[in-house]
């Protein structure tokens, strides 16, 4: 995904800032505690398609990087 799109993009439900798990393929929303998949390059910001991040996914989470 290009990185000035995810820098536009919002959690649906909290309307905050989403990181990325490259690896799970997937976006995070901390305040939301969802992670939303990405299919082919495309986010699917549906509440619906979300799953929910345990305790144990949040803590392992890194920090956050403030935006400059």
């Amino acid at each position: 995904m290009d990185p000035k799109l995810i820098d536009l993009l919002v959690c649906p439900v909290t309307k905050g800032p989403l990181d990325v798990d490259r690896a799970r393929q997937e976006l995070i929303s901390r305040s939301a505690r969802l992670a939303y998949p990405v299919r082919d390059g495309i986010p699917v910001l549906l509440e619906t398609e979300a799953r929910v991040l345990t305790d144990e996914e949040i803590e392992r989470l890194p920090p956050r990087t403030p935006l400059v």
